[in-house]
Protein backbone atom coordinates (compact mmCIF):
# COMPACT_ATOMS: atom_id res chain seq x y z
CA UNK A 1 0.00 0.00 0.00
CA UNK A 2 1.34 3.52 -0.66
CA UNK A 3 0.30 6.79 1.03
CA UNK A 4 1.48 10.37 -0.16
CA UNK A 5 1.77 12.61 3.26
CA UNK A 6 2.77 16.59 2.61
CA UNK A 7 5.47 18.41 4.95
CA UNK A 8 6.77 21.82 4.96
CA UNK A 9 10.63 22.22 5.75
CA UNK A 10 12.91 25.48 5.90
CA UNK A 11 15.39 25.22 2.78
CA UNK A 12 17.99 24.34 5.06
CA UNK A 13 16.17 21.49 6.38
CA UNK A 14 15.27 20.44 2.80
CA UNK A 15 18.65 19.27 1.96
CA UNK A 16 18.71 16.64 5.10
CA UNK A 17 17.03 13.55 4.00
CA UNK A 18 17.23 12.29 7.44
CA UNK A 19 14.77 15.47 8.97
CA UNK A 20 12.51 14.97 5.87
CA UNK A 21 12.33 10.94 6.88
CA UNK A 22 11.36 12.35 10.50
CA UNK A 23 9.22 15.08 9.46
CA UNK A 24 7.29 12.13 7.56
CA UNK A 25 7.44 9.97 10.48
CA UNK A 26 5.55 12.32 12.75
CA UNK A 27 2.77 12.16 10.28
CA UNK A 28 1.82 8.67 10.60
CA UNK A 29 -0.13 6.55 13.21
CA UNK A 30 1.46 3.94 15.75
CA UNK A 31 0.21 1.41 13.27
CA UNK A 32 1.45 2.92 9.76
CA UNK A 33 5.15 3.19 11.81
CA UNK A 34 4.84 -0.12 12.45
CA UNK A 35 4.26 -0.93 8.57
CA UNK A 36 6.28 1.35 7.29
CA UNK A 37 8.73 -0.10 4.54
CA UNK A 38 10.43 2.98 3.16
CA UNK A 39 9.88 6.35 2.27
CA UNK A 40 10.00 8.20 -1.25
CA UNK A 41 10.53 11.89 -2.82
CA UNK A 42 7.52 12.34 -4.85
CA UNK A 43 6.62 16.15 -5.32
CA UNK A 44 9.15 19.34 -4.39
CA UNK A 45 8.00 23.25 -4.78
CA UNK A 46 9.12 26.05 -3.10
CA UNK A 47 6.25 28.30 -1.51
CA UNK A 48 7.99 31.81 -1.14
CA UNK A 49 4.29 33.27 -0.28
CA UNK A 50 5.25 33.98 3.63
CA UNK A 51 8.36 35.62 5.02
CA UNK A 52 9.45 31.81 6.09
CA UNK A 53 10.12 30.44 2.97
CA UNK A 54 9.54 26.83 2.88
CA UNK A 55 10.11 23.72 0.63
CA UNK A 56 6.72 22.06 0.31
CA UNK A 57 7.38 18.27 -0.12
CA UNK A 58 4.99 15.67 -0.96
CA UNK A 59 6.53 12.02 0.61
CA UNK A 60 5.42 8.91 -0.98
CA UNK A 61 5.33 6.32 2.27
CA UNK A 62 5.27 2.32 1.62
CA UNK A 63 3.13 0.44 3.92
CA UNK A 64 3.44 -3.50 4.14
CA UNK A 65 5.15 -3.63 1.01
CA UNK A 66 7.91 -2.35 -0.62
CA UNK A 67 7.87 -0.15 -4.21
CA UNK A 68 8.22 -2.16 -7.31
CA UNK A 69 11.21 -1.45 -8.97
CA UNK A 70 10.41 -0.97 -12.81
CA UNK A 71 12.65 -2.08 -15.82
CA UNK A 72 14.01 0.92 -17.80
CA UNK A 73 12.52 1.78 -20.45
CA UNK A 74 15.10 1.68 -22.96
CA UNK A 75 15.48 -2.35 -21.88
CA UNK A 76 12.36 -2.63 -24.21
CA UNK A 77 13.91 -1.80 -27.43
CA UNK A 78 14.61 -4.81 -29.76
CA UNK A 79 17.00 -4.33 -32.97
CA UNK A 80 14.85 -2.47 -35.76
CA UNK A 81 17.66 -2.34 -38.38
CA UNK A 82 15.95 -4.70 -40.39
CA UNK A 83 12.23 -3.19 -39.81
CA UNK A 84 9.93 -0.92 -42.22
CA UNK A 85 11.61 2.95 -41.94
CA UNK A 86 10.00 5.95 -41.44
CA UNK A 87 11.64 8.64 -42.30
CA UNK A 88 12.27 11.55 -39.43
CA UNK A 89 13.48 15.57 -40.38
CA UNK A 90 14.65 16.70 -37.44
CA UNK A 91 16.85 15.95 -34.55
CA UNK A 92 15.45 18.14 -31.70
CA UNK A 93 12.64 16.63 -29.06
CA UNK A 94 9.97 15.81 -31.02
CA UNK A 95 12.15 14.23 -33.44
CA UNK A 96 13.74 12.02 -30.77
CA UNK A 97 11.23 11.12 -28.26
CA UNK A 98 9.86 10.11 -32.38
CA UNK A 99 12.52 8.26 -32.77
CA UNK A 100 12.33 6.22 -29.57
CA UNK A 101 8.56 5.75 -29.44
CA UNK A 102 9.28 4.16 -33.18
CA UNK A 103 11.92 1.59 -32.27
CA UNK A 104 9.57 0.57 -29.10
CA UNK A 105 6.81 -0.37 -31.37
CA UNK A 106 9.04 -1.75 -34.03
CA UNK A 107 9.96 0.41 -36.84
CA UNK A 108 13.35 1.72 -37.92
CA UNK A 109 13.37 5.70 -37.67
CA UNK A 110 15.89 7.60 -40.33
CA UNK A 111 17.05 10.90 -38.89
CA UNK A 112 17.49 13.77 -41.18
CA UNK A 113 19.06 16.77 -39.42
CA UNK A 114 20.29 20.05 -41.19
CA UNK A 115 22.97 20.70 -38.41
CA UNK A 116 25.49 19.35 -36.83
CA UNK A 117 25.87 17.15 -34.06
CA UNK A 118 25.44 18.40 -30.76
CA UNK A 119 29.44 18.54 -29.98
CA UNK A 120 30.65 19.63 -33.42
CA UNK A 121 27.39 22.78 -33.17
CA UNK A 122 29.26 24.32 -30.20
CA UNK A 123 32.35 25.50 -33.05
CA UNK A 124 29.20 27.22 -34.90
CA UNK A 125 27.74 29.04 -31.41
CA UNK A 126 31.00 30.48 -30.54
CA UNK A 127 31.46 32.27 -34.39
CA UNK A 128 28.18 33.73 -33.69
CA UNK A 129 28.79 34.91 -30.21
CA UNK A 130 32.06 36.30 -30.44
CA UNK A 131 32.50 37.12 -34.46
CA UNK A 132 28.93 37.80 -35.59
CA UNK A 133 29.55 34.58 -38.49
CA UNK A 134 25.55 33.19 -38.37
CA UNK A 135 25.75 29.41 -39.79
CA UNK A 136 22.12 28.96 -41.39
CA UNK A 137 22.38 25.12 -40.28
CA UNK A 138 23.96 25.16 -36.93
CA UNK A 139 23.02 27.79 -35.26
CA UNK A 140 21.17 28.32 -31.75
CA UNK A 141 18.05 26.75 -33.35
CA UNK A 142 19.38 24.53 -35.74
CA UNK A 143 21.62 21.19 -34.80
CA UNK A 144 21.11 17.95 -32.75
CA UNK A 145 18.95 18.65 -29.94
CA UNK A 146 17.28 21.61 -31.76
CA UNK A 147 16.51 25.45 -30.03
CA UNK A 148 16.14 23.97 -26.69
CA UNK A 149 19.48 22.18 -26.01
CA UNK A 150 21.48 25.29 -25.75
CA UNK A 151 18.92 27.68 -24.96
CA UNK A 152 18.18 26.22 -20.82
CA UNK A 153 16.88 22.77 -20.58
CA UNK A 154 13.39 23.81 -18.80
CA UNK A 155 11.13 20.66 -18.42
CA UNK A 156 7.99 22.86 -17.39
CA UNK A 157 4.76 22.47 -19.13
CA UNK A 158 1.17 22.87 -18.67
CA UNK A 159 0.35 20.25 -21.25
CA UNK A 160 -0.46 17.86 -18.86
CA UNK A 161 -3.13 16.00 -21.56
CA UNK A 162 -1.48 15.53 -24.27
CA UNK A 163 0.65 12.67 -23.43
CA UNK A 164 2.83 11.11 -20.54
CA UNK A 165 5.16 13.74 -18.85
CA UNK A 166 6.42 11.15 -16.70
CA UNK A 167 7.47 8.74 -19.73
CA UNK A 168 9.46 11.80 -21.09
CA UNK A 169 11.86 12.85 -17.95
CA UNK A 170 12.00 8.97 -17.08
CA UNK A 171 14.03 8.68 -20.72
CA UNK A 172 15.47 11.73 -19.90
CA UNK A 173 16.89 10.06 -16.45
CA UNK A 174 17.50 7.17 -18.45
CA UNK A 175 20.09 9.28 -20.86
CA UNK A 176 21.74 11.08 -18.02
CA UNK A 177 19.39 13.71 -15.97
CA UNK A 178 19.48 13.62 -11.98
CA UNK A 179 16.42 11.80 -11.09
CA UNK A 180 15.82 15.47 -9.08
CA UNK A 181 13.76 16.26 -12.43
CA UNK A 182 11.34 13.29 -11.57
CA UNK A 183 10.39 15.53 -8.18
CA UNK A 184 11.16 18.86 -9.10
CA UNK A 185 7.78 20.92 -9.58
CA UNK A 186 9.53 23.11 -12.21
CA UNK A 187 12.41 20.72 -13.33
CA UNK A 188 15.28 22.19 -15.19
CA UNK A 189 18.63 20.78 -16.56
CA UNK A 190 21.10 22.91 -17.88
CA UNK A 191 22.62 23.90 -21.19
CA UNK A 192 25.71 22.71 -19.98
CA UNK A 193 24.10 19.20 -19.43
CA UNK A 194 21.74 18.59 -22.29
CA UNK A 195 24.24 17.93 -25.13
CA UNK A 196 25.67 15.02 -23.05
CA UNK A 197 22.31 13.89 -22.60
CA UNK A 198 21.01 14.90 -26.91
CA UNK A 199 24.63 12.43 -27.39
CA UNK A 200 23.25 9.60 -25.41
CA UNK A 201 20.24 9.62 -27.02
CA UNK A 202 21.13 9.57 -30.22
CA UNK A 203 23.79 6.26 -29.18
CA UNK A 204 20.33 4.61 -27.90
CA UNK A 205 18.75 5.40 -31.36
CA UNK A 206 21.74 3.96 -33.03
CA UNK A 207 22.34 0.93 -31.17
CA UNK A 208 18.99 -0.32 -31.60
CA UNK A 209 19.24 -0.01 -35.31
CA UNK A 210 17.69 3.38 -36.38
CA UNK A 211 19.93 6.07 -38.77
CA UNK A 212 20.88 9.91 -37.57
CA UNK A 213 22.56 11.59 -40.65
CA UNK A 214 23.72 15.13 -39.89
CA UNK A 215 24.28 18.05 -42.12
CA UNK A 216 21.40 16.60 -44.32
CA UNK A 217 19.04 19.39 -45.20
CA UNK A 218 16.16 18.50 -47.05
CA UNK A 219 15.14 20.50 -49.98
CA UNK A 220 12.56 18.32 -51.79
CA UNK A 221 9.66 15.73 -50.70
CA UNK A 222 9.37 12.93 -53.07
CA UNK A 223 5.46 12.69 -53.66
CA UNK A 224 2.76 10.53 -56.04
CA UNK A 225 -0.80 10.19 -55.98
CA UNK A 226 -0.37 12.44 -52.93
CA UNK A 227 1.55 10.16 -51.13
CA UNK A 228 4.56 10.90 -49.77
CA UNK A 229 7.65 8.87 -50.61
CA UNK A 230 10.35 9.99 -49.22
CA UNK A 231 12.69 13.32 -49.41
CA UNK A 232 15.54 14.43 -51.06
CA UNK A 233 18.29 16.18 -49.76
CA UNK A 234 20.65 19.31 -50.79
CA UNK A 235 23.77 16.63 -50.37
CA UNK A 236 21.91 14.77 -53.33
CA UNK A 237 21.05 11.57 -51.30
CA UNK A 238 17.55 10.52 -51.37
CA UNK A 239 15.79 9.09 -48.63
CA UNK A 240 12.82 6.62 -48.71
CA UNK A 241 10.45 5.42 -45.75
CA UNK A 242 6.93 3.87 -45.11
CA UNK A 243 6.08 7.47 -43.97
CA UNK A 244 7.89 10.99 -43.13
CA UNK A 245 7.40 12.99 -39.91
CA UNK A 246 8.25 16.60 -40.15
CA UNK A 247 9.88 17.97 -36.88
CA UNK A 248 11.55 20.83 -37.83
CA UNK A 249 11.11 23.16 -35.61
CA UNK A 250 9.39 26.72 -35.09
CA UNK A 251 12.56 28.54 -37.37
CA UNK A 252 12.53 26.35 -40.53
CA UNK A 253 11.51 28.71 -42.87
CA UNK A 254 12.45 26.69 -45.52
CA UNK A 255 10.54 24.18 -45.28
CA UNK A 256 7.21 26.32 -44.95
CA UNK A 257 8.64 27.64 -48.06
CA UNK A 258 9.18 24.56 -49.83
CA UNK A 259 5.31 23.58 -48.36
CA UNK A 260 3.79 26.60 -50.34
CA UNK A 261 5.69 25.70 -53.22
CA UNK A 262 4.54 22.27 -53.79
CA UNK A 263 0.76 23.38 -53.08
CA UNK A 264 1.16 21.47 -50.12
CA UNK A 265 -1.60 23.39 -47.44
CA UNK A 266 -0.15 25.66 -44.42
CA UNK A 267 -1.30 28.20 -42.45
CA UNK A 268 -0.52 31.85 -41.03
CA UNK A 269 -0.92 31.73 -37.61
CA UNK A 270 -0.64 34.19 -34.64
CA UNK A 271 2.81 34.04 -32.61
CA UNK A 272 4.09 35.97 -30.07
CA UNK A 273 6.89 38.77 -30.31
CA UNK A 274 8.77 41.25 -28.13
CA UNK A 275 12.19 41.63 -26.21
CA UNK A 276 14.08 40.34 -23.71
CA UNK A 277 13.95 42.23 -20.02
CA UNK A 278 17.63 41.73 -18.01
CA UNK A 279 17.90 41.95 -14.46
CA UNK A 280 20.09 41.54 -11.75
CA UNK A 281 19.71 38.18 -10.31
CA UNK A 282 19.84 39.50 -6.81
CA UNK A 283 17.15 42.10 -7.58
CA UNK A 284 14.57 39.40 -8.75
CA UNK A 285 16.18 37.39 -5.34
CA UNK A 286 15.03 40.38 -3.34
CA UNK A 287 11.84 41.04 -5.31
CA UNK A 288 10.91 36.80 -4.95
CA UNK A 289 12.56 35.96 -1.40
CA UNK A 290 12.28 39.10 -0.08
CA UNK A 291 16.70 38.16 1.14
CA UNK A 292 19.46 39.45 -0.99
CA UNK A 293 21.70 37.66 -0.93
CA UNK A 294 19.50 34.47 -0.54
CA UNK A 295 19.94 31.69 1.28
CA UNK A 296 22.40 29.51 -0.20
CA UNK A 297 19.87 26.68 0.16
CA UNK A 298 17.72 28.31 -2.51
CA UNK A 299 18.13 28.07 -6.03
CA UNK A 300 18.09 31.53 -8.10
CA UNK A 301 14.68 32.40 -7.90
CA UNK A 302 12.45 33.08 -10.98
CA UNK A 303 9.23 35.03 -11.61
CA UNK A 304 5.69 34.61 -14.16
CA UNK A 305 4.02 37.39 -14.84
CA UNK A 306 0.95 38.06 -16.85
CA UNK A 307 -1.35 41.25 -17.65
CA UNK A 308 -4.13 42.30 -19.99
CA UNK A 309 -3.72 45.85 -21.75
CA UNK A 310 -5.93 47.34 -23.95
CA UNK A 311 -5.72 46.77 -27.63
CA UNK A 312 -8.09 48.60 -29.69
CA UNK A 313 -11.54 50.15 -28.14
CA UNK A 314 -13.16 47.95 -26.14
CA UNK A 315 -10.73 45.20 -26.53
CA UNK A 316 -7.70 43.97 -24.47
CA UNK A 317 -4.92 41.33 -25.08
CA UNK A 318 -2.39 39.84 -23.29
CA UNK A 319 0.97 40.55 -22.71
CA UNK A 320 3.04 38.04 -20.63
CA UNK A 321 6.76 36.70 -19.24
CA UNK A 322 8.33 34.00 -21.48
CA UNK A 323 11.11 31.30 -20.78
CA UNK A 324 12.72 32.99 -17.58
CA UNK A 325 16.16 32.09 -17.11
CA UNK A 326 17.23 32.84 -14.07
CA UNK A 327 21.22 33.03 -13.05
CA UNK A 328 20.88 33.00 -17.19
CA UNK A 329 22.20 34.36 -19.92
CA UNK A 330 20.76 36.16 -23.20
CA UNK A 331 22.23 34.36 -26.38
CA UNK A 332 21.75 35.52 -30.36
CA UNK A 333 19.50 33.14 -31.74
CA UNK A 334 19.35 34.16 -35.62
CA UNK A 335 19.41 31.61 -38.15
CA UNK A 336 20.67 33.72 -41.23
CA UNK A 337 22.58 36.46 -41.54
CA UNK A 338 21.27 39.94 -41.84
CA UNK A 339 18.68 39.36 -38.90
CA UNK A 340 18.56 40.04 -35.37
CA UNK A 341 17.49 37.68 -33.15
CA UNK A 342 18.08 36.95 -29.46
CA UNK A 343 16.92 34.30 -26.92
CA UNK A 344 17.99 33.39 -23.18
CA UNK A 345 19.57 30.36 -21.33
CA UNK A 346 21.16 29.37 -17.78
CA UNK A 347 23.27 26.97 -17.48
CA UNK A 348 22.47 23.92 -14.59
CA UNK A 349 24.09 25.63 -11.54
CA UNK A 350 22.36 28.92 -12.78
CA UNK A 351 24.81 31.32 -10.87
CA UNK A 352 25.45 34.43 -13.67
CA UNK A 353 24.55 37.20 -11.86
CA UNK A 354 22.17 38.36 -14.18
CA UNK A 355 18.39 36.97 -14.90
CA UNK A 356 16.65 37.48 -18.51
CA UNK A 357 13.24 36.61 -19.32
CA UNK A 358 11.26 37.09 -22.85
CA UNK A 359 8.39 39.48 -22.75
CA UNK A 360 6.19 39.53 -25.26
CA UNK A 361 2.49 39.87 -26.85
CA UNK A 362 0.63 37.74 -29.64
CA UNK A 363 0.28 38.67 -33.01
CA UNK A 364 -2.69 38.12 -34.11
CA UNK A 365 -3.33 38.37 -38.30
CA UNK A 366 -5.66 40.87 -38.10
CA UNK A 367 -2.62 42.88 -36.54
CA UNK A 368 -0.56 42.46 -39.63
CA UNK A 369 -3.43 43.04 -42.57
CA UNK A 370 -0.34 45.03 -44.35
CA UNK A 371 1.41 41.38 -44.56
CA UNK A 372 -1.74 39.81 -46.45
CA UNK A 373 -0.26 39.39 -49.58
CA UNK A 374 2.16 36.89 -48.44
CA UNK A 375 -1.21 34.45 -47.73
CA UNK A 376 -0.51 31.67 -45.27
CA UNK A 377 3.17 33.28 -44.90
CA UNK A 378 2.20 36.43 -43.89
CA UNK A 379 2.68 36.25 -40.19
CA UNK A 380 6.35 34.90 -41.00
CA UNK A 381 7.20 37.23 -43.32
CA UNK A 382 6.02 40.23 -40.60
CA UNK A 383 8.66 38.13 -38.09
CA UNK A 384 11.50 38.31 -40.93
CA UNK A 385 10.78 42.32 -41.56
CA UNK A 386 11.43 43.21 -37.51
CA UNK A 387 14.20 40.66 -37.18
CA UNK A 388 15.80 42.74 -40.39
CA UNK A 389 14.40 45.98 -38.96
CA UNK A 390 17.02 45.15 -35.53
CA UNK A 391 19.73 43.89 -37.12
CA UNK A 392 19.79 47.05 -39.88
CA UNK A 393 19.91 49.56 -36.91
CA UNK A 394 23.31 48.11 -35.66
CA UNK A 395 26.67 48.06 -37.08
CA UNK A 396 26.42 45.04 -39.27
CA UNK A 397 27.02 42.38 -36.52
CA UNK A 398 25.13 40.79 -33.80
CA UNK A 399 25.33 43.85 -31.35
CA UNK A 400 21.66 44.48 -29.81
CA UNK A 401 19.95 47.28 -29.40
CA UNK A 402 19.31 48.16 -25.81
CA UNK A 403 17.44 50.50 -23.83
CA UNK A 404 16.37 50.89 -19.73
CA UNK A 405 13.58 49.54 -18.80
CA UNK A 406 11.94 53.01 -17.19
CA UNK A 407 13.45 54.81 -20.89
CA UNK A 408 11.42 52.04 -22.80
CA UNK A 409 8.20 53.08 -21.16
CA UNK A 410 9.09 56.63 -21.13
CA UNK A 411 10.08 56.49 -24.67
CA UNK A 412 13.23 57.97 -25.01
CA UNK A 413 16.99 56.81 -25.37
CA UNK A 414 18.52 55.83 -23.10
CA UNK A 415 22.23 58.11 -22.07
CA UNK A 416 23.84 55.29 -20.72
CA UNK A 417 22.90 51.25 -20.45
CA UNK A 418 23.42 48.65 -17.93
CA UNK A 419 26.58 45.43 -18.09
CA UNK A 420 24.82 42.57 -19.83
CA UNK A 421 25.36 38.90 -19.88
CA UNK A 422 24.57 39.14 -24.15
CA UNK A 423 28.06 38.09 -25.25
CA UNK A 424 27.80 40.30 -28.98
CA UNK A 425 27.15 43.21 -26.33
CA UNK A 426 24.59 46.00 -26.27
CA UNK A 427 24.29 49.70 -27.35
CA UNK A 428 22.03 52.27 -26.82
CA UNK A 429 18.66 52.28 -28.78
CA UNK A 430 15.43 53.33 -29.08
CA UNK A 431 13.58 50.22 -29.01
CA UNK A 432 10.49 50.71 -28.84
CA UNK A 433 10.87 52.84 -31.98
CA UNK A 434 12.54 49.96 -33.59
CA UNK A 435 9.47 47.85 -32.78
CA UNK A 436 6.02 47.99 -34.47
CA UNK A 437 4.38 50.67 -32.97
CA UNK A 438 1.21 48.59 -31.90
CA UNK A 439 3.49 45.95 -29.86
CA UNK A 440 5.75 49.51 -28.05
CA UNK A 441 2.72 50.23 -26.97
CA UNK A 442 1.30 47.03 -25.31
CA UNK A 443 4.38 46.43 -23.75
CA UNK A 444 4.94 49.57 -22.27
CA UNK A 445 1.60 49.17 -20.45
CA UNK A 446 2.39 45.55 -19.34
CA UNK A 447 5.64 46.61 -18.04
CA UNK A 448 3.61 49.68 -16.05
CA UNK A 449 1.23 46.79 -14.95
CA UNK A 450 3.70 44.05 -14.09
CA UNK A 451 5.89 46.71 -11.31
CA UNK A 452 2.63 46.94 -10.02
CA UNK A 453 2.20 43.23 -9.63
CA UNK A 454 6.12 42.96 -8.67
CA UNK A 455 7.55 45.69 -6.45
CA UNK A 456 11.17 46.32 -7.75
CA UNK A 457 10.42 45.00 -11.26
CA UNK A 458 9.90 48.43 -13.05
CA UNK A 459 13.54 50.04 -12.47
CA UNK A 460 15.37 51.80 -14.25
CA UNK A 461 18.48 49.38 -13.29
CA UNK A 462 16.67 46.77 -15.46
CA UNK A 463 17.03 46.74 -19.45
CA UNK A 464 15.03 45.93 -22.55
CA UNK A 465 17.00 43.73 -25.16
CA UNK A 466 15.88 42.88 -28.76
CA UNK A 467 14.19 41.24 -30.30
CA UNK A 468 12.62 38.35 -28.89
CA UNK A 469 10.80 36.83 -31.93
CA UNK A 470 11.20 32.88 -31.89
CA UNK A 471 8.41 32.12 -29.24
CA UNK A 472 6.91 30.12 -31.33
CA UNK A 473 6.34 28.97 -35.33
CA UNK A 474 4.34 31.84 -37.43
CA UNK A 475 3.01 28.67 -39.09
CA UNK A 476 0.76 25.89 -38.70
CA UNK A 477 1.26 22.81 -40.84
CA UNK A 478 -2.52 21.00 -40.90
CA UNK A 479 -2.82 17.34 -39.18
CA UNK A 480 -6.16 15.48 -38.47
CA UNK A 481 -7.41 15.44 -35.34
CA UNK A 482 -7.55 11.86 -35.35
CA UNK A 483 -5.21 10.62 -37.39
CA UNK A 484 -2.84 13.55 -37.33
CA UNK A 485 -1.70 13.40 -40.57
CA UNK A 486 -1.70 15.87 -43.08
CA UNK A 487 -5.24 15.90 -44.51
CA UNK A 488 -3.69 16.80 -47.99
CA UNK A 489 -0.53 14.66 -48.27
CA UNK A 490 -1.10 10.47 -47.44
CA UNK A 491 1.77 9.23 -44.52
CA UNK A 492 3.10 13.31 -44.29
CA UNK A 493 2.96 13.39 -39.82
CA UNK A 494 3.13 17.47 -39.00
CA UNK A 495 4.99 17.54 -35.49
CA UNK A 496 6.28 19.56 -32.77
CA UNK A 497 6.91 23.41 -32.45
CA UNK A 498 7.43 23.63 -36.38
CA UNK A 499 4.32 22.88 -36.99
CA UNK A 500 2.39 24.39 -34.55
CA UNK A 501 1.41 21.94 -31.84
CA UNK A 502 3.75 22.67 -29.28
CA UNK A 503 5.94 24.72 -27.55
CA UNK A 504 8.82 23.80 -25.20
CA UNK A 505 11.28 20.60 -24.62
CA UNK A 506 8.53 18.37 -23.10
CA UNK A 507 5.28 19.30 -24.97
CA UNK A 508 6.93 18.78 -28.42
CA UNK A 509 8.59 15.35 -26.81
CA UNK A 510 4.75 14.15 -26.03
CA UNK A 511 3.75 15.32 -29.32
CA UNK A 512 6.63 13.15 -31.20
CA UNK A 513 6.08 10.20 -28.90
CA UNK A 514 2.16 10.91 -30.24
CA UNK A 515 2.85 11.24 -33.49
CA UNK A 516 5.20 8.22 -34.14
CA UNK A 517 2.52 5.97 -32.26
CA UNK A 518 -0.28 7.72 -34.63
CA UNK A 519 2.48 6.37 -37.61
CA UNK A 520 2.47 2.73 -35.54
CA UNK A 521 -1.03 2.59 -36.15
CA UNK A 522 -1.44 3.82 -39.60
CA UNK A 523 1.59 1.21 -41.00
CA UNK A 524 1.00 -1.81 -38.59
CA UNK A 525 -2.07 -2.71 -40.93
CA UNK A 526 0.49 -2.91 -44.18
CA UNK A 527 2.48 -5.20 -42.52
Amino acid sequence: MKKLVEIAVSPADAQNWGILEQETRKLLDKNELERLKTIRLHRRSIDARSKNILFRLQMEVFLDEMPEIEPPIISRYANVAQKPPVIVVGAGPAGYFAALELIENGFRPIILERGKDVQARRRDLRAIQQDGIVNPHSNYCFGEGGAGTYSDGKLYTRSHKRGSIEKVLRLLVEHGAKEDILADAHPHIGSNKLPILVANMRQTIVQAGGEVHFDQFVTDFLIENNRILGVSTEQGQTFLGEAVLLATGHSARDIFYLLQRKNIQIEAKAFALGVRIEHQQSLIDEMQYRQSPRSEFLPASSYSLVAQVPKQGAETCGVFSFCMCPGGLIVPAATAPNELVVNGMSMSRRDSQFANSGFVTSVELDDIKGFSQYGELAALEFQKSVEKRFFEAGDGSQKAPAQRLTDFVAGKLSKTILPTSYIPNVYSARVDLLLPDFISQRLKAGLVAFGKQKKGYFTENAQVVGLESRTSSPVRIPRDAQTLMHPQIENLFPCGEGAGYAGGIVSAAMDGQNVALAIVKKLVVSY
